[in-house]
């Protein structure tokens, strides 16, 4: 199990996720912070990128924040 601590930054031109120096991770999000859109795309993003399923990702903090906290389970 995984704890990501994630800066996350609505409204990119494209998508990213990538480590930062400081051990947090940014991602840089196509989605507007409306409806709970960007904390969607996060989730399929950090998906994407540890090779896991959507329901392997839950967000425990931060839902309407900018600093996220995000935990990957593995199996």
């Amino acid at each position: 199990m995984k704890t990501l601590q994630v800066k996350v930054k609505p409204n990119a031109r494209t998508s990213s996720f990538e480590p930062q120096p400081d051990g947090t991770w940014l991602a840089q999000l196509k989605s507007p912070p409306v409806d709970g859109k960007a904390n969607e795309e996060l989730i399929a993003l950090v998906a994407r990128h540890f090779g896991c399923r959507k329901a392997q990702v839950t967000l425990k903090s931060g839902a309407s924040g900018r600093l996220k906290l995000l935990q990957v389970t593995e199996d």
